[in-house]
């Protein structure tokens, strides 16, 4: 086995302004360990089971490189200031895991090398997820797993109520009321005042042909009424305006929302709720026939500019090592994620069927950052500014969307 040493660090660092990331080229982050057999890696997987999975995935693809492993795992609402810390103080580590939406912006400061320099090229991961990891033509990380949204169901209040799972916003419109009876709701999702709630929006937004350029257009104008009349109905509680994903995922274990919009992470503790039966189906789609379309969650791993050319050679030789095939597979059925090539999806969801749906949806999945690339965070803002005011404030669509767009 790869030698190793990992820290867990459970409290925040200090913000540095990104500003001090301008100009980071070769050299700009020269490791604390000059030799080429120690690799020091930052990610921030700070939870088991998934943190063990992600280190054996790491020493598996180590040992053959015969480094020995320096590991730091930070909360995941601080790596960026941790990041931003190590570039200021020139300690960035050999391999650094970042959340995919991420990875442009720190690519534009230079702080990254292209994986080409390194001749690693990406083999078979999907356009729309590799798409996240690419800037301005060149490739600077690898994502070996992802995630993304779907419609659970219970199982046992649908039979109950002689009711199949929607396809269509209609019928989720209908099927939601229909379960609308006191403390219990049809639907639970996220619709809180940050980039959790947009990311729950764009399912809707998307596949009914919304873009987030320019979010003030009928497309994206009918996405947002359809929560507005999932709320104004009773479908919807006028609470998912402060509820995260974790909110909604305490709802439906509960009872008290027959269907919410979540992913598979949730999986651990669903299945640990006593006599919950549920169901998992694509979220539904605005006619019959129509393709859903939903981003993807999870972390690409890159390779910082240290100016140590030989463990920089071996970072992305450890970096294309977890974007393999096999690694691909052991991560995914692990950590119940889909692999980044669709073509090993069949593997993992012989092992969990749960993942199949989310597994179908991996070639049409697109990248938060595919079009806009570092602007991606203000159109964000601007998605769940509008949710907002649409579902609190009562603005029609229409108007909260062009207010928030042109503010």
């Amino acid at each position: 086995m790869a030698r190793r040493r990992t820290v867990w660090t459970a409290g925040t660092v200090a913000l540095v302004t990104p500003l001090l990331l301008a100009g980071c080229g070769a050299g700009a982050g020269q490791s604390t360990d000059d030799s080429a057999d120690t690799l020091r890696i930052l990610d921030s997987h700070t939870s088991e089971p998934n943190a063990g999975i992600w280190r054996a995935a790491i020493d598996a693809c180590a040992e053959p490189l015969g480094v020995e492993i320096e590991q730091e795992a930070v909360p995941g609402d601080t790596l960026i200031s941790k990041v931003l810390q190590q570039a200021s103080s020139k300690t960035l580590p050999d391999v650094l895991m970042l959340d995919n939406p991420d990875l442009q912006e720190i690519a534009a400061t230079g702080a990254l090398a292209p994986l080409s320099d390194f001749g690693v090229e990406p083999a078979g991961i999907s356009d729309g997820i590799l798409a996240a990891s690419t800037y301005e033509g060149e490739v600077y990380a690898l994502q070996p797993v992802t995630n993304t949204l779907a419609l659970f169901y219970n199982k046992t209040l649908f039979a109950e109520a002689g009711l199949e799972p929607p396809t269509t916003w209609d019928e989720l419109k209908e099927t939601a009321l229909a379960f609308a009876d006191g403390d219990r709701y049809g639907l639970a999702m996220s619709n809180t005042n940050s980039y959790e709630g947009t990311w729950q929006f764009l399912p809707f937004m998307w596949s009914n042909g919304g873009d987030e350029a320019d979010i003030a257009t009928p497309e994206t104008a009918a996405a947002l009424q359809l929560l507005k009349d999932l709320q104004d109905s009773g479908a919807m509680s006028k609470s998912t305006v402060t509820w995260g994903q974790g909110d909604a995922a305490d709802q439906f274990a509960a009872g008290n929302a027959a269907m919410m919009v979540n992913g598979p992470w949730n999986f651990g503790s669903l299945d640990q709720v006593e006599g919950l039966d549920y169901g998992i189906v694509p979220i539904p789609v605005p006619s019959a026939g129509d393709t859903p379309i939903g981003p993807f969650g999870g972390e690409v791993w890159a390779v910082p500019q240290t100016g140590n050319a030989e463990k920089q050679q071996k970072a992305a030789e450890l970096v294309a090592c977890l974007a393999s095939d096999e690694q691909q597979v052991a991560l995914a059925t692990g950590t119940g994620t889909v692999p980044t090539n669709p073509d090993l999806a069949d593997q993992v969801v012989a092992s969990n069927p749960k993942l199949e749906i989310f597994a179908d949806m991996v070639p049409n999945l697109r990248a938060r950052t595919g079009e806009l690339g570092t602007e991606w965070p203000k159109a964000a803002t601007k998605i769940y500014t509008a949710v907002q005011n649409t579902l609190v404030q009562n603005v029609a669509p229409e108007a909260a969307l062009e207010a928030a767009q042109n503010g």
